[in-house]
């Protein structure tokens, strides 16, 4: 059996995301935010006020990697951390006044990285695209739900 890198889909999803990471890192990092930390407030942004474990199962990122991000963002001042009123064993994560304000600029730097890094494709084969890696990412929660 033979590798080919430019004929395995990791390769390839590996590289197309450096250069989507390496394009959006340009566009947000005026606005303070990075690459490790937009993910965190894409969930926020959209239910704000998620606990650890919440963000952690969405995302499907190591618990030890969510609590060191979470840090790094409580310390730059995006977040805050407070605990659960119904479970003080909890703590909720809340974007701070000034992040939940940084939103449409921080949406306008991503569609402009999917849009210039996707201007070779159609509007069929773009579509086609998100298509199927949205049905790459389904497959692995479901494995990933039904092993655990």
């Amino acid at each position: 059996m033979t590798f080919k890198k430019n004929q395995s889909a990791g390769y390839l999803v590996n590289h197309v995301a450096r250069i989507f990471a390496h394009g959006l890192a340009e566009r947000i990092k005026p606005l303070g935010i990075t690459i490790g930390t937009f993910p965190v407030l894409l969930e926020l942004w959209e239910t704000d006020g998620l606990t650890q474990k919440q963000l952690v199962d969405r995302l499907q990122i190591e618990q030890a990697t969510m609590a060191n991000t979470l840090a790094r963002m409580e310390r730059d001042g995006l977040i805050i951390r407070n605990k659960d009123k119904n479970d003080g064993r909890v703590q909720r994560i809340w974007l701070v006044e000034h992040v939940r304000e940084m939103y449409d600029a921080a949406i306008a730097a991503a569609m402009e990285v999917n849009a210039s890094t996707l201007a070779g494709l159609s509007k069929a084969e773009r579509r086609q695209f998100i298509i199927l890696m949205q049905k790459v990412i389904e497959t692995s929660r479901n494995r990933v739900s039904h092993a655990s």
